[in-house]
């Protein structure tokens, strides 16, 4: 089963954010382009071949993360979009951060959209 067929469980509070261990296991699960950012939030940067193929990506995952109820951070720039993801309610990773992310690998490459 792909990550991203997975659903995005929500958080309650006092929930414990995944160890190290688990997160690098779980970070060889999904496309290379994928990191840790230095607040060890899940972070991709999508490129795209302009403005409007980049706003569309958002809007996809926008209906994703509002079916899913768990919201990445979108920051959307000509030619560009930057996807972070943490659970912002532990301030830390969780399986779900995992499973967006893949679900947002799944939007890009259904996209087809040729990159610059």
């Amino acid at each position: 089963m792909n990550l991203a067929d997975n659903k995005c469980v929500p958080c309650r509070g006092g929930a414990t954010p995944m160890v190290r261990a688990k997160t690098d296991e779980m970070l060889k699960q999904l496309d290379s382009g994928w990191s840790l950012n230095p607040d060890g939030h899940l972070e991709r940067l999508y490129k795209f071949k302009d403005f409007a193929q980049a706003l569309a990506f958002v809007n996809k995952i926008g209906a994703i993360a509002e079916e899913e109820g768990h919201h990445p951070d979108l920051y959307l720039a000509w030619g560009k979009c930057r996807v972070e993801l943490w659970t912002h309610k532990i301030n830390g990773l969780t399986q779900s951060d995992f499973y967006m992310a893949a679900k947002s690998d799944r939007v890009f490459y259904n996209l087809r959209i040729p990159g610059p």
